[in-house]
């Protein structure tokens, strides 16, 4: 067995967090033991992200500044970069990056353990443990990947080029997952993947089970069911709302009515360039539609501002969709000229200046709209979930999330410290608002 230290530095994406618990969970069961501080560790995997250029900097900039601190400091701390940093440049890297000990693509991950022993120089009698659910997840959340790649290939996007083409997970393999993480205590499942929508349409023959994102997500829910868990699902594209998913969200009480569908514009002519369908009277059916459906539902989309080609009128049509839509949380992006992507060779580059400032516009539109939303919530009573205790200048306090907040995304519920453990599912009525955030009281039983 191994008795090396490790210490994991996730950046990006939920999707990235699932993948490096995997890691961890494979190394846990071959021996490797988890620290916490660079000084302790004996190697520190680097999980990166390179969806955006910034993304791709932000991950050797902190790769490099780890370095740095290993060549100031006194042990030997060597350097494994792992995710879609390597999958996107990995040919590039070993001569860009000298301090990095070993890069690791996405489809390489499971093979983490024999990356380390090699790094570390472990030499083993007989294989490693491996674990039959390969998660290590303590929290009250835990996000489960159910797919990985993409095969819509946006014009703006390189996810295509960096995970591959979409891969559903057999329902067989989620199901155990997520039986595993309700057993040691986690309350909410977040289902993942580059584009859930279309979960199971990659699958050949007959399909004992479920076969579609609906089906799955009843499944899901049927598992759940006597432990009082949530189910939530991220990354729906529009074509993805069939009417059998309305009906599972709406019809089954542990999936919760929130819906997040990142629809990038509304006019027709730039989603057409983005390798995208729609318009705005499509999308605004189709919120009609959902809003009709499923009394109360919460919606999270994302604005991508800036697009090549994008005139003052197209920029000012969204900020009318959004206002009109009145969503109740936007994430807005200026478009970046991904390498390798279509839209990068485009003609009509917007230039920075105009990009950032319909940027800025787009931004203070979500948050006008994000903070009466969340301002709404006041007076109401609603179940939420304890994440933990954090700090204040007032002394500790509980922070949770209530079913219209998705985790690490919108906010968060402030409550006094009272008798209560992180996932313990509290009654709280909201007494005041700031921003995204809420605060409240527990209401006894």
């Amino acid at each position: 067995m191994a008795h090396a230290s490790l210490l994991y530095i996730t950046l990006g994406c939920a999707k990235n967090e699932v993948d490096t618990d995997r890691m961890r969970s494979l190394l846990n069961g071959a021996g490797y033991e988890e620290v916490f501080e660079a000084a302790d560790a004996d190697a520190v995997i680097i999980n990166t992200c390179s969806f955006l250029a910034s993304a791709t900097s932000e991950s050797i900039e902190t790769t490099l500044a780890l370095a740095e601190d290993v060549a100031d400091g006194v042990r030997d701390t060597r350097i494994v970069m792992c995710g879609c940093v390597p999958s996107r440049y990995g040919d590039e890297l070993p001569e860009e990056l000298p301090e990095v000990a070993a890069f690791v693509r996405t489809d390489e991950e499971d093979g983490i353990v024999a990356v380390m022993d090699e790094v570390l120089g472990i030499e083993r009698d007989s294989l490693p443990f491996i674990p039959t659910v390969k998660r290590t997840v303590e929290s009250a959340v835990a996000y489960v990947k159910i797919s990985d790649g993409c095969d819509r290939f946006c014009s703006f996007c390189a996810i295509p080029y960096i995970r591959g083409r979409y891969n559903s997970r057999t329902a067989e393999s989620i199901l155990a997952e997520v039986r595993d993480l309700v057993a040691g205590g986690v309350r909410e499942i977040v289902l993942i993947g580059q584009d859930t929508g279309i979960w199971g349409s990659d699958f050949t023959g007959e399909v004992e089970g479920p076969a579609n994102l609906a089906q799955l997500m009843v499944a899901v829910a049927e598992a759940v069911r006597p432990h009082h868990v949530w189910v939530r699902v991220l990354y729906l594209q529009p074509e993805g709302m069939t009417d059998e998913l309305v009906a599972a969200i709406r019809d089954t009480p542990e999936i919760l009515p929130y819906i997040d569908i990142p629809v990038q514009h509304c006019n027709a002519r730039i989603l057409k360039a983005m390798h995208r369908s729609g318009s705005t009277e499509e999308l605004s059916k189709l919120f009609a539609t959902l809003r009709s459906q499923i009394p109360g539902m919460v919606i999270r989309t994302t604005s991508l501002v800036g697009f090549p080609g994008e005139t003052d009128e197209e920029a000012e049509e969204m900020l009318a969709f959004m206002d009109r839509e009145g969503f109740d949380y936007t994430s807005v992006f200026p478009y970046s000229p991904e390498e390798g992507t279509r839209a990068a060779k485009m003609e009509g580059q917007v230039p920075e200046d105009i990009k950032l400032e319909r940027t800025q516009a787009a931004m203070d539109l979500a948050e006008s709209l994000g903070f009466a939303a969340t301002a709404a919530r006041v007076g109401e009573v609603a179940e939420v979930i304890v994440d933990g205790i954090e700090e204040t200048d007032e002394g500790p306090e509980l922070i949770g999330h209530a079913w219209f907040q998705a985790p690490d995304s919108d906010g968060a519920v402030h409550l006094e410290v009272s008798e209560a453990a992180v996932g313990d599912i509290l009654k709280v009525r909201f007494t005041d608002s700031f921003c995204y955030e809420l605060v409240g009281e527990v209401v006894e039983e």
